[in-house]
């Protein structure tokens, strides 16, 4: 299900919806051009808000100061949200605007506020993309690996592998540790000053490690 604000009516939406055959309403909108909505295979309802803005409208909103209260408002309303940015057009040649202005406005949006762009050609595009965003949604969310996978075949390497994904210990140090200490088990219960006895290990890299080690996960 596709919710549209009665405001992109203009834009050829809903021709090309009926298209592809997906399921919308029209509707009175406070934040978001377009709410998508629909079900996980883990039976999770999942919500999304997205802003649409030709380029044209994109710098308009930049000088009238539309742009971020609107993202504002879809951050305050949606737990995921996007900016679709569509036109063909260079972004830095349709308005008298300068290039560091655009751009730090393209930055903030991604930095400060969190919210991806997608750059789509034109309403076809942008229903293209609509429809796929749907689809990615059905799917559930995958954990990402936070370290890099590869094969370790004996115990040895295993016990190098684990230790070098420490932050800021990599492959030699983790050597050191492991000949020093002999278990991993001993490392996790090593005190800073026995940390610091390590080449390379230093006051502010142990308290590091200390704290990784003992504080509660929340």
């Amino acid at each position: 299900m596709i919710i549209i604000d009665q405001r992109e009516r203009t834009s050829g939406i809903e021709k090309e919806l009926i298209k592809r055959d997906i399921q919308f309403e029209i509707k009175s909108l406070i934040s978001a051009d377009y709410i998508l909505q629909t079900t996980n295979k883990n039976s999770e309802v999942i919500t999304l808000g997205i802003e649409r803005k030709t380029k044209e409208d994109f710098l308009n909103s930049i000088i009238d100061r539309r742009l971020f209260q609107q993202l504002l408002a879809l951050k305050e309303n949606f737990k995921l949200s996007i900016l679709i940015l569509e036109g063909k057009e260079n972004i830095f040649s349709l308005r008298n605007i300068h290039p560091n202005a655009i751009r730090g406005a393209l930055i903030a949006i991604a930095l400060d506020y969190s919210i991806p762009i997608i750059e789509t050609k034109n309403i076809s595009d942008t229903a293209s993309f609509l429809e796929t965003i749907l689809k990615r949604l059905e799917q559930p969310v995958k954990d990402i690996s936070l370290h890099q996978k590869r094969k370790t075949s004996t115990l040895k390497d295993q016990q190098e592998f684990l230790i070098s994904s420490l932050p800021n210990i990599g492959p030699k140090i983790s050597k050191e540790l492991l000949k020093k200490f002999k278990t991993i088990k001993n490392i996790f219960n090593a005190s800073e000053k026995e940390l610091k006895e390590i080449n390379k290990i230093g006051k502010k890299k142990s308290q590091g490690l200390i704290k990784i080690f003992n504080e509660k996960y929340n």
